[in-house]
């Protein structure tokens, strides 16, 4: 909960002063729709969420298996888009509050004024330093952080409300405040549902807290017995840290608004970006205040952390599994060289500011709540849930709602989203293309049958003859016509002994895989089949697995596909087919360099 909690407890340090410069002084209203949609919405979502993604892949994984094919790959693409807005904007919104917390102590040494550019980048640089040696007991780490910046935090809301009970006329000007805005519910609660959306920054803990599931403890006999019971701790995980989270959002929220005069809150103001600290050093003096700042700096800080984990899980999650990641983002290093200089540069675009960068934080939190909210609805449909089914779409039009005002209130948000989404698909469509000539495959596995027909093969001749053939009614007539036709064609000797070699299309978006062989006879046709993504890729993996097997080179016998060879070239960069010998040929150049050991390929 704590490793959870480093993102979504440290929003405590700059939620309090955003909700009070979007909402005035009905910031404890506004927060109080948020604590309503965390506990009624979000909690019921993500505990769902939890249990029918139970291995961290989150709400992203739901829809990608609702949408199969290239629409689910386009979707997840999309998504990956506003996740990574928000886990970057998180490292940066958060390295830069970070930053205000320093330079507002009153104990700052003098050259540090105005740098508040330079030491963000500072921050992000000892950030990704962490990276690069090593990242470790992060759980240990986050425990007391957490721990000590809820009990700051407790007694700065403590205090705050025995003075507002306390002090003469606090809460007479904020009542008289809230009577401004009019006396019936509608002009209350307008500018509430106005100022609503950008409040979501305090929502940001529940992807996280899925995707932390691989890390929960859990009891059982049996794998089964075992994953139920890491689905119930995660529900008291994500349970457990709402209610705290909720009940800290009200205090602070109201604490901030009564005490603190609405011009510190703006741009510039004492309290801009920094409430909660600018009252522990109004009220409680400045030695207290300065602990309360480097609790903040430490756990925004270490929430920047949090998600340069998440980060670096989500490429080797997702993209390489589909062929649209470079070889080098499996590694953690250059990931968080790349991570770490976007971030530089966002920082630099936004001048460390925390409001400017808020927009587009809730843009990428919200996308991913509204993807969420979707993926719970249609399961819900699906298993004609009726109850959950209109709870969750009420969840939904409500999340769409938060979604278009930020981006009609904040359209920068979008903007940086966007840059994301169209940076993603871009390198995913460079590297997919680059990546045509690979093996595609993890590892290959003959069965008994398969092998059987190869050694049988080898001790007839001592070759190995296979004719690829594209599967249409698989019975003795095709096979027969099959094998005449490479006969007369190409130069298979009269008495050579062939194989039948057939590859069964599945989804072509994947790429990595395990390739199994099996043995298939027809009526006395010896037939290898297997399932890939793509054809050229598989036939040519295995030619290369048998030669290594066997000592022998392979020849495989192909005919020409009629049709252009641009279109061919499409069709296999879609859907795994197209004009197989050259590609197969191709790939097997690429992948062995010496002509004299590589299988024959023959196209008549």
């Amino acid at each position: 909960m704590c490793l959870t909690g480093v993102d979504y407890f440290s929003t405590l340090s700059y939620l309090p002063g955003i909700a009070a410069l979007a909402a005035g002084a009905l910031s404890p209203l506004a927060t109080l729709l948020i604590v309503a949609l965390t506990l009624l919405g979000m909690l019921p979502m993500y505990r769902r969420v939890a249990k029918e993604s139970p291995h961290g892949q989150g709400s992203v994984a739901m829809l990608e298996n609702l949408l199969p094919f290239w629409r689910g790959k386009v979707f997840v693409l999309v998504l990956l888009g506003f996740v990574a807005t928000s886990w970057i904007i998180t490292i940066t919104l958060s390295a830069a509050d970070a930053t205000v917390h320093l330079l507002e102590n009153p104990y700052l040494p003098p050259f540090l004024e105005g740098q508040a550019v330079a030491v963000t980048v500072v921050l992000l640089l000892i950030l990704g330093g962490v990276f690069l040696l090593g990242f470790t007991e992060a759980v240990a780490v986050a425990i007391p952080l957490v721990g000590v910046f809820l009990v700051l935090n407790a007694v700065i809301i403590g205090a705050g409300i025995y003075d507002a009970v306390t002090q003469p006329g606090a809460l007479a000007d904020w009542t008289a405040a809230l009577t401004s805005f009019g006396g019936g519910f509608g002009d209350i609660a307008g500018p509430a549902l106005v100022a609503f959306p950008l409040l979501v920054l305090g929502l940001s803990g529940f992807e996280t807290g899925v995707s932390m599931m691989p890390l929960v403890a859990a009891k059982g006999a049996t794998p089964e017995e075992q994953l139920a019971c890491r689905i119930r701790n995660t529900r008291r995980l994500l349970t457990t840290a709402a209610v705290i989270m909720s009940i800290y959002l009200i205090g602070s929220s109201f604490v901030t608004t009564v005490l603190i005069p609405a011009e510190a809150f703006q741009e510039g103001g004492e309290a801009n970006g920094r409430a909660l600290a600018y009252l522990a050093h109004e009220r409680l003096g400045n030695g207290f205040g300065s602990v309360y700042d480097v609790s903040s700096i430490l756990i925004l800080w270490f929430a920047g952390a949090s998600a340069m984990a998440g980060l670096i899980n989500i490429v080797p999650r997702y993209l390489p599994s589909y062929g649209m990641a470079p070889d080098w983002s499996r590694a953690v290093r250059p990931v968080v060289l790349v991570y770490t200089a976007i971030s530089i540069l966002i920082t630099i675009g936004f001048n460390a500011d925390v409001n400017a960068q808020a927009g587009a934080y809730a843009t990428g939190i919200l996308a991913m709540m509204v993807s969420g909210a979707i993926a719970v609805t249609i399961s819900a449909i699906r298993k004609k849930q009726r109850v959950p089914a209109v709870g969750f779409t009420v969840l939904t039009v409500v999340m769409l709602y938060a979604l278009a005002a930020n981006v009609i209130e904040k359209p920068d948000g979008i903007a940086i989203s966007a840059f994301f989404i169209l940076g993603i698909v871009a390198v995913s469509l460079v590297s997919r293309v680059s990546r045509t000539t690979e093996l595609r495959v993890d590892r290959i596995e003959f069965d008994e049958t398969a092998r059987r027909f190869i050694t049988d093969t080898l001790d007839y001749d001592g070759r190995i003859n296979l004719i690829a053939n594209r599967p249409q009614a698989r019975d003795a007539a095709e096979y027969a016509g099959k094998e005449a036709v490479q006969r007369e064609n190409n130069p298979v000797p009269g008495t050579a002994d062939v194989i039948f070699l057939e590859i069964d299309i599945t989804d072509p978006s994947e790429f990595s895989e395990v390739l199994e062989v099996r043995g298939v006879e027809v009526d006395g046709h010896r037939v290898l089949r297997a399932e890939s993504p793509a054809a050229p890729n598989a036939i040519a993996a295995i030619l290369l697995a048998l030669r290594d097997a066997t000592g022998v080179r392979p020849h495989a016998y192909f005919e020409w596909s009629e049709g252009n060879p641009l279109a061919h070239l499409m069709r296999y960069l879609l859907l795994g087919r197209g004009d197989t010998a050259p590609v197969v040929r191709e790939i097997i150049r690429e992948n062995e360099p010496a002509p004299d050991r590589r299988p024959g390929i023959h196209v008549g």
